[in-house]
């Protein structure tokens, strides 16, 4: 089986561990002892840094390590005119802070491109390390049910949007300039990262939409109709992913819960290239769910941990991955292999040293090239 061109069997969700100088440096900015100027300046030196460091690696699906961000969805998201971000937002904080609150107080709009020029040094960085092998750049960016689903209506503006369809319109549409931006900036391959249809397997998660008043049985459909939307206008040389993620903040999860109640919708209603799964432990549930997947599609399961500094069983993941082919269409054509999750979602990181996440991505390498072979784009 063929992978879209930009999977890899050893692939990645895309954050990397924060270089304390990067750390530093942000907080100068928020404390304006410094500028965004030299901020930038700061990133880019680290960036083709980890750059290296991923291809040294094995990895042949290359992003920037989110280094520009503090999350991984708010920085990008309070781009759109309409979004705010309150609460507190600097780089470094304390345990047991609140977290921004996302909220829209008008229209929503796309003023200008967000990643372009992010995408644009990356690629370059990639295209200066003259690897022998050719490599994909990767741009992720938050799922647009991010801007809904931990507020729900009442973090939308009531005049602004009396009635949600127009607010989902406008959302979806933000989307597709963005990415159309993108794509006529060379990009060929775009991460949707997506906590939401993860948290409505967890019951808690949904007791509390619940009490939003949210409809359970038809939030995840809605959900998908808008990702569909905004990845609608994408033509079909641009490769569109999407992770889903259980929270990943310093190695700790919020939700957990198989992914039966959203199976069907996921693999048989959501037009994705690929699937980016959590299926690090127990809390994934088991591997059934994997039934629904159509025979054209892959995913990549994350079986091996970023949130633990010890390496995983090499054994107990291969094993694992022979279980997971088992319940597919077409086996382990269908499957790549990552991490659960990035190593670094937020800029403190999950709880490991650099030199052990390092560790943990060479060891995938080395089990998918043992599974599939050394070409890891077959």
């Amino acid at each position: 089986m063929v992978l879209p061109a930009g999977v890899y069997r050893a692939d990645h969700v895309g954050s990397f561990l924060r270089p304390r100088t990067i750390l530093e440096a942000r907080e100068r900015v928020a404390k304006k002892q410094s500028s965004l100027e030299e901020l930038r300046k700061v990133e880019d030196k680290y960036i083709a840094d980890v750059v290296n460091k991923q291809l040294n690696a094995g990895l042949r699906s290359i992003t920037d390590g989110e280094f520009r961000r503090a999350y991984f969805h708010l920085d990008f998201l309070q781009h759109f005119s309409g979004i705010e971000i309150r609460g507190q937002t600097g780089t470094i904080r304390p345990h047991g802070f609140s977290p921004p609150v996302l909220v829209v107080t008008g229209k929503l709009g796309h003023q200008k491109s967000i990643q372009v020029d992010d995408f644009k040094f990356l690629e370059h960085s990639i295209a200066s390390k003259n690897h022998s092998l050719s490599a994909t750049t990767k741009v992720c960016i938050p799922s647009p049910t991010m801007v809904h689903f931990r507020g729900g209506r009442a973090s939308i503006d009531i005049e602004a949007y009396p009635d949600l369809d127009p607010f989902f319109e406008d959302l979806a549409y933000v989307y597709q300039q963005e990415l159309d931006a993108l794509y006529q900036a060379g990009c060929r391959f775009v991460q949707l990262d997506d906590t939401n249809l993860a948290y409505l397997c967890d019951p808690d998660m949904r007791k509390a939409a619940a009490e939003r008043n949210e409809d359970l049985a038809t939030l995840p459909r809605k959900y998908a109709e808008l990702i569909n939307a905004a990845i609608s206008k994408r033509p079909k040389d641009m490769k569109i992913g999407i992770h889903l993620c259980r929270g990943n903040y310093r190695s700790k999860w919020f939700a957990s819960g198989g992914y039966e109640p959203v199976a069907e919708v996921l693999f048989k209603e959501l037009n994705v290239d690929v699937y980016f799964l959590e299926y690090d432990d127990a809390r994934s549930g088991d591997f059934n769910p994997l039934r629904h997947l159509p025979e054209s599609k892959i995913v990549v399961l994350g079986l091996m941990s970023s949130k633990k500094s010890s390496l995983d069983d090499k054994e107990e993941i291969i094993e694992r991955l022979h279980q997971a082919a088992e319940v597919c269409p077409k086996g382990l054509d269908q499957l790549c292999l990552s991490h659960q999750c990035g190593f670094s979602s937020t800029a403190e990181g999950n709880e490991l040293a650099e030199a052990q996440q390092w560790a943990k991505v060479r060891l995938e390498v080395e089990i998918a090239k043992e599974i599939w072979g050394d070409d890891l784009s077959r």
